[in-house]
């Protein structure tokens, strides 16, 4: 069964973006530097890194935040984060408008995208795309592996990849490696 896996680029101060995020500034103010890593800062090792990462993903869960930010022309085009990579996005309510069937939309909630699309991916990963999918799944216990890559910049607010638990999760490091852009590291979740 596929694994869930939140593979996230974060400043050193925890956030996945900056202050003011919005489709037309879609990290937030001051975090345009939080993907460098895969772009202009990229090293052979930090492009194997990414290249693992999208090689491995059977579907992608997102919330509606990060649709609508990031979906359609000035964004991902017609296809989602992974082109034609199968995507839920967990809504409230199912948008009226028509998108390109990439786009599954559950109103049911975060362990029901996950189910739908851990069928989609088969064996492959599911990948959490933004930080509410994240912070909804951790505690359910529906995360089984964290990936962070540590930006060095102190963003000072924006959107923290984690919320407030009720209890300590422990996690086992399984990945470290530091390149000139960002120290990525991998974790399991111990259940």
């Amino acid at each position: 069964m596929a694994l869930v896996i939140c593979d996230m680029s974060t400043s050193l101060d925890g956030y996945v973006t900056g202050p003011n995020d919005s489709r037309e500034n879609p990290f937030g103010d001051g975090a345009g530097t939080l993907h460098d890593w895969l772009f202009d800062a990229a090293t052979d090792q930090d492009r194997a890194i990414a290249q693992e990462a999208l090689d491995g993903i059977g579907a992608i869960v997102m919330g509606r935040k990060s649709f609508d930010k990031n979906e359609g022309d000035g964004g991902w085009g017609d296809g989602g984060p992974v082109g034609d990579t199968p995507c839920f996005v967990v809504t409230h309510n199912k948008p009226t408008a028509s998108y390109p069937p990439v786009y599954t939309f559950v109103t049911d909630g975060v362990t029901s995208a996950i189910e739908q699309a851990k069928r989609a991916a088969g064996d492959k990963v599911v990948g959490l795309h933004g930080a509410t999918v994240m912070q909804q799944a951790l505690p359910l216990g529906l995360v089984d592996e964290i990936r962070v890559h540590v930006i060095p910049v102190l963003l000072g607010g924006g959107t923290p990849l984690f919320a407030a638990l009720d209890s300590a999760i422990t996690l086992e490091r399984t990945h470290v490696l530091a390149t000139p852009a960002a120290a990525h590291l991998g974790f399991r979740v111990v259940r």
